[in-house]
């Protein structure tokens, strides 16, 4: 599956700020469930299709965790940014 990814670890009431181009699907994950996404199995995520930017992800618990951003198999390309807030709210 064609898609980006920024990983970090953060803590809970960090937030992850997602800068995009043009609307895209924005999922915040852990290792875990971002195996399954690259497997295509079943996954759990925080987020989902977004239409405005920025998107603000509220990261619910202390550990490593992955941004996806992707098209969901759409045509065309979509840049993004991302950055940690520490301690910021959504």
């Amino acid at each position: 599956m064609n898609h980006l990814n920024n990983e970090f670890d953060a803590d809970a009431g960090d937030v992850a700020e997602v800068t995009l181009d043009r609307a895209a699907n924005v999922l915040l994950m852990d290792s875990s469930n971002y195996d399954n996404y690259k497997q295509g199995r079943k996954y759990r995520y925080y987020g989902g299709y977004a239409t405005k930017s920025p998107v603000r992800l509220a990261v619910p618990k202390h550990g490593h965790w992955h941004v996806v951003v992707d098209l969901g198999g759409g045509p065309g390309q979509v840049r993004a940014s991302t950055r940690l807030l520490s301690g910021a709210s959504v």
